[in-house]
């Protein structure tokens, strides 16, 4: 079984899938498809959907590795088309809704909470976020992308992309301080 270590670096596993070894795409495969399906996650609750995502982002991955430039992280490349892909299928769906808001719902939320999430908690409160709320936040908070990269992804201005992450970070701090209420009442 091949898997990448520092006698088989990722140029040569790269190389071997452009060759067309089999065994070579099947590492590239298990490398990466894990990660690339909790991506697709992010923007795509529903599990099947999420998979196909990532089943298809894959397929691109192998279509398209032979414009991979090495330049930058070959995952981060993976990760681009995954969360592009996801974008595609929300972009397809036309369920997600992006709103302008007004300056005075930008002020951020007094709601603070003192928690001890887990990963798997905050991905749920994440992932219950409204999709465009969602999508935006992804994009900005995980993937680093710019508001103009946002803007530009998901056909909205500047000012949406704002003003949508301060809604998701807002509704994020309600969750959380409810979250850690339902805790205290349990614990």
């Amino acid at each position: 079984m091949l898997r990448l270590t520092k006698s088989y670096r990722e140029e040569d596993l790269i190389n071997d899938c452009l060759r067309g070894r089999r065994e070579a795409q099947d590492a590239l495969y298990r490398t990466f498809s894990g990660k690339m399906l909790a991506v697709c996650l992010r923007y795509l609750p529903d599990r099947a959907e999420a998979e196909d995502a990532m089943v298809t982002a894959m397929v691109r991955v192998f279509t398209q590795l032979a414009t991979y430039q090495y330049r930058g992280s070959f995952e981060g490349w993976v990760r681009r088309i995954a969360v592009n892909e996801a974008l595609g299928v929300l972009r397809r769906k036309k369920n997600v809704q992006f709103e302008e808001v007004a300056a005075a719902d930008r002020q951020p939320s007094e709601a603070t909470a003192e928690t001890d999430l887990q990963a798997d908690d905050l991905l749920q409160l994440v992932q219950s976020l409204p999709p465009g709320y969602r999508t935006v936040f992804n994009l900005y908070a995980i993937e680093g992308y710019s508001h103009k990269e946002i803007a530009d992804s998901l056909g909205i201005t500047e000012s949406t992309s704002k003003s949508q992450l301060n809604r998701a970070r807002n509704l994020l701090k309600e969750l959380i301080a409810q979250h850690s209420g339902q805790a205290q009442l349990t614990g």
